[in-house]
């Protein structure tokens, strides 16, 4: 898990204007491994982009990511207001 949290941070931290407030927290459910995005509110349109085409991306490279278990990967995107 640690090695999908640096991937996700390594993706999300030069999209943003304030990377120290970058913020990643891991859940684990029934059923899914639950990453939880936060980012600054002035950020959160940089990381979900036109149509959500960033956030979108960022997903897929999430996603493909192969773990020895049976649970999935899910990445949540918060909005912090």
């Amino acid at each position: 898990m640690d090695e999908l949290k640096k991937l996700v941070l390594t993706i999300v931290r030069p999209l943003v204007s304030f990377p120290d407030q970058v913020v990643l927290n891991v859940e684990e459910s029934d059923d899914f491994f639950e990453f939880n995005l936060s980012v600054a509110p002035e950020d959160i349109g940089r990381i979900i982009g036109k149509q959500g085409r960033v956030a979108k991306a960022i997903r897929t490279i999430v996603y493909s990511v192969r773990l020895n278990q049976p649970k999935k990967v899910r990445l949540n995107i918060l909005d912090n207001k």
